[in-house]
């Protein structure tokens, strides 16, 4: 099943975005929840996630997406790791 499919049929269920979805999932799994943004319909939606609940279909059918690798980086790996806390910024 393509990626985002669990949390479009959630998201069109509920109607909320995909984004409010994957917010509100993360709530419901007690993840605390530091979303980024600079536009205001974006905050305003971001806040928009504690007038529904997934059900709990929904809370596992998401988390069984999870691969259990990163899409960026293995923040696990040893020699990431040692990567990132060697890079120095520079002028």
């Amino acid at each position: 099943m393509p990626f985002c499919t669990h949390q479009r049929k959630a998201s069109q269920a509920h109607g909320k975005s995909v984004a409010q979805v994957v917010l509100r999932w993360l709530v419901q799994r007690d993840v605390v929840v530091i979303p980024k943004s600079v536009r205001a319909d974006r905050m305003a939606e971001n806040f928009d996630v504690f007038d529904f609940e997934l059900t709990d279909d929904q809370m596992s059918r998401i988390a069984a997406l999870d691969a259990g690798s990163s899409l960026f980086f293995d923040h696990r790996d040893p020699g990431v790791v040692s990567r990132l806390g060697n890079l120095r910024l520079t002028n």
